[in-house]
């Protein structure tokens, strides 16, 4: 009764807001919609291909053929049941996230039974009991239905809420042991926003794991099934497009490139705006090796044991580090923090990384309206602001990644320390 009440609160707050006076502020924002999920550009990509136009062809639409067509399909049936249809996106998406922790509990269960007997004994207390574990989806549940990141994301009816959809319903097969629909829905995925690829990994480690067959095979087959699906909807958007393959530069070419350089809550924006054009193909190779590339094989060789880890961590920078983040990606790995409460004892910035949380979120908005409206500030401003708000998410995500290492040490060595045989202590002096 209570997750229904959750669900139906959630929900609730979600419709009203869209039908407010206030939708078009926040469906204008730049914190929430970005050249990539705006639902004003989504609104003109289909209007010019309902007219005969390729949307494609201007640099205002940027969203697959895939999506392009599904809702021009519901603008033209049941334009009223839009905000509902976001509204149960967004809420089916809580719902999936719930039953992913609940399967995501099961496997760290499973992987704390096998180092039992590697545990201190002055450890044994640190071990996670069964209430312990099951209360994490609960959290996770309520993070992402309450976090007003979130909330914002559902309400500004940016095409995030698909995405999010879409990863998490691969999480869930992977978890599940469900090898196909995990391949299809981060193909998809990866169709629309081109990042999530990156959790092909944690996906096949998850995938082995559950499955518990030959691990090599385990990868390969993950591998060939998600690079199958992912070809299938590209030759699917070709065939949409009559045939043509021009829609790949203004998708996975507008992601990469950047050449839209709007403001937004990420880091490339500022940097390509003051840099010389000749330096400009050095730092977008750089930029995009950083969030496509560098972090997933250090990342998977310490932490391939912990693939649901693995998982949050790189969805989390890969939000940080993409070129066109919005407070959804935030909010959406944010939900997953629950699930390591267990860690939050080891963590050290628990407080800095909230109180930056907070004033950023506030400040932006602020600085936004001091630069545009009241010409008062200017881009540095917002960009501070900006810069400040990603130095938390790498502190945070920095954190958790050393609690995870403090834990694993406390649990194997002990929490008594001792030199030359006798305790040790801090001397402050």
């Amino acid at each position: 009764m209570a997750l229904i009440l959750k669900y139906f609160v959630a929900g609730l707050v979600r419709y009203w807001l869209i039908h407010t006076d206030y939708w078009q502020t926040i469906s204008n924002r730049v914190e929430i919609a970005t050249p990539l999920n705006s639902w004003k550009r989504l609104i003109e990509g289909i209007y010019l291909y309902d007219h005969g136009i390729d949307p494609y062809e201007g640099d205002s639409f940027h969203e697959s053929p895939i999506v392009l067509v599904f809702f021009h399909f519901m603008l033209k049936k049941v334009p009223y049941l839009l905000p509902l249809i976001f509204t149960l996106m967004d809420i089916l998406t809580a719902h999936i996230l719930y039953k992913t922790s609940k399967a995501f509990v099961l496997i760290l269960e499973e992987s704390q039974e096998k180092i039992k007997q590697n545990i201190a004994k002055e450890s044994k207390t640190m071990l996670l009991n069964k209430s312990q574990l099951n209360e994490a989806p609960d959290y996770v549940l309520s993070v992402y239905l309450f976090n007003p990141y979130s909330v914002l994301n559902c309400v500004g009816m940016t095409s995030t809420v698909i995405q999010n959809l879409l990863v998490s319903v691969s999480l869930w097969g992977a978890a599940s042991g469900q090898r196909l629909l995990a391949c299809t829905f981060i193909a998809l995925a990866t169709h629309q926003a081109l990042y999530p690829i990156l959790l092909v990994v944690p996906i096949s480690i998850l995938l082995a794991n559950v499955n518990k067959g030959c691990n090599k095979c385990s990868y390969n087959r993950t591998l060939l099934i998600f690079v199958l699906c992912w070809s299938f909807l590209i030759y699917i958007s070709a065939y949409i497009m009559n045939g043509s393959y021009s829609y790949f530069y203004n998708t996975y070419g507008f992601i990469l490139t950047v050449p839209d350089l709007k403001p937004n809550i990420g880091l490339f924006w500022y940097f390509f705006t003051e840099m010389f054009e000749h330096f400009r193909l050095l730092f977008v190779c750089a930029f995009q090796i950083n969030a496509l590339a560098l972090y997933v094989v250090p990342l998977t060789l310490r932490f391939h044991k912990e693939p649901v880890l693995l998982a949050t961590v790189l969805i989390a920078l890969s939000t940080i580090f993409r070129s066109y983040p919005c407070v959804g990606d935030v909010g959406f790995y944010l939900a997953f923090l629950p699930l390591w409460k267990h860690l939050f004892t080891f963590m050290q910035q628990k407080f800095i990384v909230g109180c930056a949380f907070i004033i950023t979120s506030v400040l932006g908005p602020t600085v936004w309206h001091l630069w545009i409206y009241s010409g008062s500030a200017n881009a540095n401003f917002f960009f501070g602001v900006t810069l400040s708000f990603a130095t938390a998410q790498i502190f945070l995500i920095t954190d958790l990644l050393f609690a995870y290492i403090k834990r694993e040490f406390t649990l194997k060595h002990g929490s008594s320390r001792q030199i030359d045989g006798k305790p040790a202590k801090l001397v402050l002096r």
